[in-house]
């Protein structure tokens, strides 16, 4: 017997052969073939890993204040096993988001948010720190928006395959303190000016100097501050001269800080990029850094009124970062504090606190913040930080938000 088409029936087979080609191929498409899949999730002492089993993109996570849940977006990956919940966290649910992601959404017992956390070197473990808050906190984080997390080698397909060599100026021996203007009795704020001398950081379109423009926007800030008569103020440079990152947290941690604002703008190959950032210390970046302060030869320096100098290494490490987190907690804070103060008077980014492994928030004992204060790079926001208007919104900001700092820290006592 046999078998033939008959002449009717062939369009209508045609038609039929193609749409499923078509649901397929559709379906093919809307699952990338390079996305990394979620091998394991631990959820123990107030951290959660994800595993991945490939190399995944950008991370955000965001509070959901409503069904009291905290969910994590993640870009070039997808679903994996089922996940139990743990502890401080008594559910996970996965689900694809977009074409190229996927969230994940975290149950939570009692209030919390993420404080910290970071991609492993190879890109393919996130963990994030959680801290119990009380209701308001929780609704401060809800407002303040996402954090973003980015793998170490984000965008390093197109870094270039040369490099620029500057040298850099030795570091100043017995270098002068700053002045600190205000009432003795007051904290102390120290103001940091990035940038200066031969380093003149990013360069607009229009020639503006990233490391002008930090010097006047701290010294509008310091003004602001003073004029409030409710802290004291140092800047760690008062005219255009350079200083390596180290020396810049080290002037504040000299001067016995209270909190540290290092002044930058940010720039990108964009203009259309704009709005205000402010970094705070990512911790799982920083552990070789408190590993390194720990094993100095000389261990004299007192962080937190504690004489490490007499303690063994080992105890030493842990009164490091124990010292360290709690601080990064009070910059988060901060962080947080100044995104609210700062959004009815100038433009910020959507996620306006970021965490990052930045070298001149690494003072173990003093809440430090690097506020990027809009693009030097976006005509719009370089005329703002270029005006002495732009300046005073900046100043104010920032004065609003120490205020509501200092005063609830006085609140706890």
């Amino acid at each position: 017997m046999g078998f033939r088409w008959t002449g009717g029936r062939t369009a209508r087979q045609g038609r039929g052969v193609l749409t499923v080609i078509a649901l397929i191929a559709g379906w093919l498409a809307s699952v990338p073939a390079w996305a990394a899949t979620v091998q394991s999730v631990a959820i123990r002492d107030g951290r959660i890993v994800i595993r991945f089993d490939e190399a995944v993109g950008d991370a955000a996570s965001r509070v959901l204040t409503g069904p009291r849940q905290i969910a994590v977006d993640v870009s070039g990956a997808t679903p994996g096993r089922e996940v139990v919940g743990r502890g401080l966290v008594t559910g996970v649910t996965q689900m694809r988001s977009g074409r190229s992601g996927m969230r994940m959404v975290f149950d939570l017992a009692e209030p919390a948010i993420v404080t910290d956390g970071g991609f492993d070197s190879d890109g393919r473990e996130l963990t994030l720190a959680l801290r119990t808050v009380d209701y308001d906190q929780f609704a401060e984080a809800g407002i303040a928006g996402p954090l973003n997390f980015f793998p170490f080698n984000f965008g390093a397909a197109s870094r270039p395959k040369y490099k620029v060599s500057v040298p850099v100026p030795p570091k100043a021996r017995g270098m002068k303190l700053p002045r600190v203007q205000g009432d003795d009795t007051r904290p102390l704020v120290v103001i940091d000016a990035g940038h200066g001398g031969v380093d003149p950081g990013a360069i607009g379109p229009n020639g503006l100097r990233e490391k002008d423009v930090t010097l006047k926007v701290a010294k509008a800030i310091r003004d602001e501050l003073l004029a409030s008569g409710r802290v004291r103020v140092a800047l760690t440079r008062n005219d255009d001269r350079y200083l390596i990152l180290r020396e810049r947290y080290g002037v504040a941690r000299r001067l016995k800080g209270d909190l540290f604002i290092s002044i930058h703008c940010d720039s990108t190959g964009s203009e259309n990029a704009t709005g205000a950032t402010a970094y705070t210390l990512s911790e799982v970046a920083s552990d070789k850094e408190a590993a390194r302060l720990a094993a100095r030869e000389n261990k004299a320096d007192v962080i937190s009124g504690v004489n490490l100098g007499e303690a063994p290494a080992d105890v030493s490490s842990i009164l490091i970062d124990l010292t360290q987190r709690e601080t990064m907690n009070a910059s988060a804070t901060f962080a947080r504090l100044l995104g609210r103060e700062a959004r009815p008077l100038m433009p910020l980014k959507a996620n306006f606190h970021r965490m990052a492994s930045l070298m001149v928030l690494k003072a173990p004992d003093m809440p430090s913040i690097l506020f990027e204060t809009g693009y030097i790079s976006n005509p719009q926001d370089a005329a703002f930080l270029d005006s002495e208007e732009g300046r005073h919104r900046i100043a104010e900001s920032v004065t609003r938000a120490v205020e509501v700092h200092f005063a609830r820290r006085m609140a706890a006592r």
